[in-house]
This record gives C-alpha cells, sequence and structure tokens, in this order.
C-alpha cells in the first residue's frame, strides 16, 4: 500500500472516532450527544426554509382561492346591478307613462274613457300635408278618432290599417278644429297655416283678443271633445271687414312626437247627423 493511501486511510479512522466520541459525549444542561446538536444546527435551518415554504404555498392556495371567490362574487354583483338598471329604466318607461296619463285626465273625463298609448312610426311635418304615422297594437281605431299629448291636441286618426294609423295633424292646410278662445269664451275655427302655424278664423273684429290667448277645443265639430289645448295666440291683426287675423303656434311641438294618446269620445249618432243635412 502506498503512502498516500495510508495518509487517507487513517484520516478516515480519526474521523469515525470522532463522531463516535461525539455522539457519546453528552451536554451537561440539555442531555443530548455533541452530534445530535451538530445535526440539529445543520438540518433546523433547511427545515425551517422548508416549513415556510410550506407556509407559503399554502398560504398562496389560500390566496388564489380567495381570489377566485371574490371574482366569482363580483361577476354575481355585475349582473345583478345590470338586472337592477334594466329594472329602473323599465320603471321609469312606467312612471312616465303614468305621469302622461294623469296629465291627460281631463281629456278621459271629455272623452268618456282612459286614453290609449300608442308609438309615432313615422312622422310628416315637412310638407303641406301633415301626417304621422301610430303603432296601435291589436286593439282597433276608429276614423276621426282624437289623438293628443300630454300638451295638447295633436290631430284625428283618418286611415285605420289593422295595427297602424294614419293621423292629420292639426297643423295640415285641409284640417280643422272647432275651438273657442279660453279667455273670452269666443268660438271659431282653428285651420293649419303656414309655416308650422295655426289660424284661428271666424272670429269678429269687435271681439278683444290678445297676444297669449290659449285656444281650446270647443267641442262643437262632432269629433274633439271640449277642453283639449290647441295653442296660444302670437298675433292679431284686422283681417277683413268681419274677422281678425288670427295666428296661433300649436301648445305640440309636432316634431318631437314620440308617443301619443288616442282618445274614445262617444261619436255624434248618425241619425242625428243625418237628419241635420237633411234639413239643410
Amino acid at each position: 500500500m502506498s503512502e498516500k493511501r495510508i495518509r487517507w486511510l487513517l484520516v478516515a479512522v480519526l474521523l469515525a472516532q470522532l463522531i463516535l466520541l461525539s455522539a457519546q459525549v453528552r451536554t451537561e444542561d440539555r442531555g443530548y450527544s455533541v452530534l445530535e446538536a451538530s445535526m440539529l444546527r445543520l438540518v433546523a435551518p433547511v427545515a425551517s426554509v422548508i416549513d415556510g415554504t410550506a407556509a407559503g404555498l399554502s398560504r398562496l392556495r389560500a390566496g388564489f382561492e380567495t381570489r377566485r371567490r371574490l371574482r366569482a362574487d363580483n361577476e354575481a354583483l355585475r349582473e345583478e346591478v345590470k338586472e337592477l338598471r334594466q329594472k329602473r329604466v323599465e320603471a321609469f318607461g312606467l312612471e312616465q307613462r303614468l305621469e302622461l296619463l294623469s296629465k291627460t285626465a281631463d281629456y278621459a273625463g271629455a272623452s268618456g274613457s282612459m286614453p290609449r298609448v300608442a308609438d309615432v312610426v313615422l312622422l310628416d311635418y315637412g310638407t303641406w300635408q301633415q301626417t304621422l304615422v301610430l303603432y296601435v297594437g291589436d286593439r282597433s281605431v276608429r276614423r276621426q278618432q282624437p289623438v293628443v299629448t300630454d300638451a295638447g291636441l295633436v290631430g284625428r286618426v283618418v286611415v285605420p290599417a289593422g295595427r297602424y294609423a294614419k293621423v292629420q295633424m292639426i297643423t295640415d292646410r285641409s284640417a280643422s278644429v272647432g275651438a273657442m278662445i279660453e279667455r273670452t269664451r269666443r268660438q271659431g275655427v282653428v285651420r293649419g297655416g303656414k309655416q308650422g302655424f295655426l289660424e284661428l278664423d271666424f272670429v269678429p273684429l269687435q271681439e278683444e283678443v290678445r297676444v297669449g290667448d290659449r285656444v281650446l277645443t270647443a267641442g262643437i265639430d262632432g269629433v274633439y271633445p271640449r277642453g283639449i289645448p290647441i295653442g296660444t295666440v302670437v298675433s292679431v291683426t284686422p283681417g277683413n271687414e268681419l274677422f281678425h287675423e288670427i295666428r296661433l303656434v300649436p301648445e305640440v311641438v309636432l316634431g318631437q312626437l314620440d308617443q301619443v294618446f288616442l282618445l274614445n269620445p262617444d261619436p255624434v249618432p248618425t241619425e242625428l247627423v243625418n237628419e241635420e243635412d237633411a234639413r239643410r
């Protein structure tokens, strides 16, 4: 055997004896061997790192689970908020309809029944023949049925067509409405005028008419109930030897129509109209 091998063998034997001695030697205060203490010093930091890593992984897993639950709860809350917003919009629409219906309660008293809501689907106010088309749904309508908003008079149904109806607006040049000045109760006839205005005819010169006077339906034409606002006087000039020339601005802004109401007044009995025509 070479000298180098003998030297390494001697070192190994010495280390083995040192390990055996340290395993046998006990500490005075704690009762464990020096070898055990040395191994504890070596292993304890590693065990601490492993324990800390395991605890960190556990916390990380718990954090991921918490985030997943929070994300699910957040999505559920978003859906709930979306539904609540939709219900709020629907409630707002119903509130508007109720408000409009309450404003037309006076018309209901005049017409004998509650108004019906109809949607405006086509509006033609750019030509002299000013009309609009309504979607009326499954319930039928009839000719001459008055059409109003919460602000006042719009016109009358001229062509019923199933779920739709064509309406002649009061600004149409061929339209006419039995009317009266609210302040004086003087009656006349409102016709469609130029540039979207109305004209009140057949009011004598001796009658006082003021700018700002409101004009209502008189209920004398067999079509419109009494008391529906038509327009407001914006100019009064002497016309001919007998009557004023009176211009009105409509109460209803026709270019902003979205929904209207159909009234259901009791029509004048046909036999009475025919009898009056026969007398003439």
